[in-house]
């Protein structure tokens, strides 16, 4: 399903700084892997990179047997809308927008009926248990349901792949908790899941852990090897 070769990011500034060097690493359909590394190893930029929200340097990268690198822009936001659920540490959820009115805010840019969008949005919000604050503000939330608010968003076209970035970074261990116990069951129903985290308890609900150390991958390994 992901696939990188080579990949390289170097960021220009006052000096060049080399973000990622040289990644090569794949994840199959279905697998959930954990990408972890200490704060400035290129986590979040290795996230960027496969969610097609930056480009690389160097190298190639592939969705679904699909390179990136011979996308045009138009091309790289239809795979963005089309194949990728994004869920951020900081939620980014539209402050004005209600929880129903933000999950259904990606199916309005697809163009669904309004019907079969509002219908879809409250499906997703009664799955992350959120079905009684249909009308809640972002700041009328939790920050426990304000990331179960933006988990269903990312569902809401059914993608095959979601990208997780430190998505209980901001949450107690009681939110975290079952932020990601909602990310396994997604995981059960056959997602591919990329998740960026700090926390080894959680690192170890994926079948693989990628470590990267430096804009390296210093290991890969299946959890239970």
């Amino acid at each position: 399903m992901i696939i990188l070769r080579g990949v390289s990011k170097q960021f220009d500034g006052k000096r060049k700084v080399t973000a990622l060097d040289g990644i090569d690493l794949s994840i199959a359909k279905g697998e959930m892997a954990s990408i972890v590394g200490p704060s400035g190893s290129g986590k979040s930029t290795l996230l960027n990179l496969i969610g097609g929200l930056d480009r690389p340097s160097l190298g190639e990268i592939e969705l679904d047997g699909e390179a990136l690198s011979k996308l045009n822009d138009d091309q790289m936001t239809r795979v963005r809308r089309d194949k990728i659920g994004f869920i951020f540490q900081f939620f980014n959820l539209l402050p004005t927008l209600t929880s129903l009115e933000n999950v259904s805010l990606p199916l309005h840019l697809r163009g669904w009926p309004k019907k079969k969008i509002d219908e879809r949005a409250r499906e997703l919000l009664a799955l992350v248990q959120l079905g009684q604050r249909l009308d809640h503000l972002p700041d009328e939330l939790s920050g426990g349901e304000r990331q179960r608010v933006a988990i269903a968003r990312a569902l809401s076209i059914y993608p095959p792949i979601l990208l997780a970035d430190e998505p209980t970074g901001n949450l107690d261990s009681k939110n975290g908790d079952a932020v990601m116990a909602l990310l396994r069951e997604l995981h059960a129903e056959g997602a591919t899941i990329c998740l960026v985290t700090h926390d080894p308890r959680y690192a170890r609900d994926a079948q693989k852990n990628i470590y990267l150390f430096d804009g390296q991958v210093v290991n890969q390994d299946p959890v239970n090897a």
